[in-house]
């Protein structure tokens, strides 16, 4: 092994109005969080670092804010990844130019000994909820991002507003197992891509779940939002583990 100190973190959910919404200031939190990271280490963010996204053409406070946090950690050799989340996947090469960071594709492996580490947001695998995966096939087309990018702004807003406000609303109605991961298709991931290890976000149940697959022990371990407090994976310099830490906002 040779790999530099790793975080992974998911599902911060950054937004103008939190602080009145969750009594804390996630934000602060999680700039805390960056001025606290080693030199030369690396960071995986997977997905929805943002509540919403509607455009790396929106000059807000707090996007700047991110944005020069996010490129600060250059100076301490920090490389920063970024995997879209099912609410900011419309962050665009423009904002992380910005951010100094890379955008990866919905799966990606790191090297982990004669095996891999897959790690993605975790929409993908929630294949039950066939709402959600019919309504994300349609907003990943490249052609209707262009064309919701080419709106005015106002406009933009208003239609993520109404999207939030809907998804909030189905999401009360459905079953638990249904928003959650499908345990096949858990399987039939870290089997394509030769993991014994799988990270992602998404579903808020922050968990490390030991499976067995093809007679071979494997790991599934699960980010938390950060609503209540901290929540990152870290796999140290030069190891093979991962694990999941949480901590309370201060």
């Amino acid at each position: 092994m040779n790999n530099p100190v790793r975080f992974f973190i998911a599902d911060i959910h950054l937004g103008e109005n939190e602080p009145a919404a969750h009594h804390f200031d996630i934000t602060a939190g999680f700039l805390s969080f960056l001025k606290q990271l080693p030199n030369g280490c690396e960071l995986y963010i997977l997905g929805d670092l943002f509540d919403y996204w509607v455009g790396d053409d929106v000059d807000s406070t707090l996007h700047k804010q991110i944005s020069d946090a996010l490129n600060e950690l250059s100076s301490k050799q920090i490389k920063k990844f970024f995997v879209h989340g099912n609410r900011d996947f419309l962050i665009g090469k423009d904002y992380a130019k910005r951010c100094d960071m890379t955008l990866l594709g919905d799966i990606n492996c790191l090297v982990n000994q004669d095996k891999n580490i897959v790690f993605l947001h975790g929409d993908l695998l929630c294949i039950d909820d066939h709402q959600y995966q019919k309504f994300r096939k349609i907003m990943h087309k490249k052609w209707l991002q262009k064309l919701f990018l080419f709106l005015p702004l106002f406009i933009r807003l208003k239609i993520a507003t109404k999207l939030r406000k809907e998804s909030s609303q189905h999401n009360q109605i459905k079953s638990e197992t249904i928003m959650d991961v499908n345990p096949q298709a858990v399987i039939d991931m870290m089997i394509e891509n030769n993991a014994n290890i799988m990270v992602h976000g998404h579903t808020h149940k922050p968990a490390t779940h030991h499976l067995t697959i093809n007679g071979e022990s494997v790991t599934r371990i699960v980010l938390g939002a950060w609503h209540d407090g901290i929540s990152y994976i870290k796999q140290e310099e030069n190891s093979t583990t991962l694990k999941l830490y949480s901590q309370s906002f201060k």
